[in-house]
């Protein structure tokens, strides 16, 4: 029976520890700065909620390296739809910071969009493998692309830009690897270029979007409204100089100034406690994780776990980017969290799945295991 719960010596010889290992650093280090940011107003109550989802997703990750990750395309199409469900089901849910992106359960919530950016993961490289990679056949291409486009039109009607965003770019990452032309790339991010303006001089897109698309060019002219999350920010990292303040004595971090410090901001708390060293440590680490997953993404056996691979690594590419981007005002503010160092069961989880498929990916990288 329990033979059943364990790994094959055989797999475990390829599975990537190296991987696992930077991550379980990154959130050991995503702990220690949520605590500091939370501690004076909620004592350790964070940081322990954290450390539990932690101990779910490591659990979670066990499961999935059990499971050839081939078994998983029969079941693909009820995940796929279950999370299109719980998209629309969250349509009609109370709104919270402007949009409708969480369900209750108990006295906890969850966010059915960062479920539903695997789930449409996992369905655009199903039906790239059932087309056997051939999406510059026009009917292959509209095939996929619907898969693509259901889930984040029900995201955009939440409205969460920045989950649109994540989606949008993994799906081009997904697109590019399978080998699409790249004038159809190219005239597909022109026509979201040209539709952003056409929304933009229209009532199509929500006040408060363009608010936040243009508060990070100029913060200063509205310190204590739309900008203030990013001019405190500003001040905080520009503050930690080349050291940081140290552990616990960031004074923005204290002051309560920067708004979300725990989540969308984990980054400020880092900048200004330990300065610019430990944000280039931190950047590192994501270039070393980033670097492991290319690898078992050039070794994959086929275009299912290949395509899936890409769009994992664009996600987590895509989400470090702009996450950093928009605390230090290079990017606009659009609300995603830092991987596996921004406080949330949601996002923590959906971080790990991704990690376990891709681990999975690499572990069963033969065609036949001896």
């Amino acid at each position: 029976m329990l033979d059943r719960f364990k790994i094959d010596r055989k797999l475990l010889r390829q599975f990537d520890f190296g991987a696992l290992v930077v991550v379980l650093i990154i959130v050991a280090f995503g702990c220690m700065n949520i605590y500091s940011a939370t501690h004076l107003r909620a004592g350790n109550y964070y940081l322990v909620q954290q450390l539990i989802a932690l101990i779910v997703c490591l659990i979670v990750v066990y499961l999935l390296l059990l499971v050839d990750y081939t078994t998983i395309k029969n079941y693909i199409p009820i995940i796929y739809w279950v999370c299109n469900i719980l998209l629309i089901v969250v349509l009609f849910t109370p709104a919270r910071n402007g949009a409708t992106g969480w369900i209750g359960v108990g006295n906890k919530t969850f966010q059915p969009s960062e479920f539903a950016k695997i789930a449409m993961i996992i369905m655009v490289a199903k039906k790239l493998d059932d087309l056997e990679g051939n999406i510059n056949n026009v009917k292959n291409f509209f095939i996929v692309l619907f898969y693509a486009a259901v889930p984040m039109a029900l995201i955009l009607k939440e409205p969460d830009m920045g989950m649109t965003m994540v989606c949008f770019f993994t799906v081009l990452g997904m697109f590019f690897i399978a080998g699409l032309d790249l004038k159809v790339i190219i005239g597909g991010i022109s026509s979201v270029i040209i539709l952003i303006v056409v929304a933009w001089n229209s009532s199509l897109m929500e006040a408060y979007w363009k608010v936040r698309l243009t508060s990070f060019l100029h913060p200063e002219q509205d310190s204590l409204g739309a900008g203030l999350q990013l001019y405190n920010s500003e001040i905080g990292i520009g503050s930690g100089g080349l050291f940081g303040k140290g552990f616990l004595a960031g004074t923005q971090i204290r002051g309560g100034f920067i708004p979300e410090n725990h989540t969308d901001f984990i980054f400020s708390v880092v900048g200004e406690e330990w300065g610019l060293v430990g944000a280039i440590i931190l950047l590192v680490l994501y270039c070393i994780l980033i670097f492991k997953l290319i690898k078992i993404a050039k070794n994959a056996k086929d275009v299912f776990g290949r395509v899936i691979c890409a769009g994992i690594i664009a996600i987590f590419t895509f989400l470090v980017y702009q996450n950093i981007g928009m605390t230090i005002g290079v990017a606009p503010i659009t609300g995603v969290t830092l991987p596996f160092m921004s406080y949330g069961g949601s996002s923590m989880l959906t971080c790990f799945i991704s990690l376990a498929l891709v681990l999975n990916i690499g572990m069963r990288r033969n065609k036949i295991n001896f």
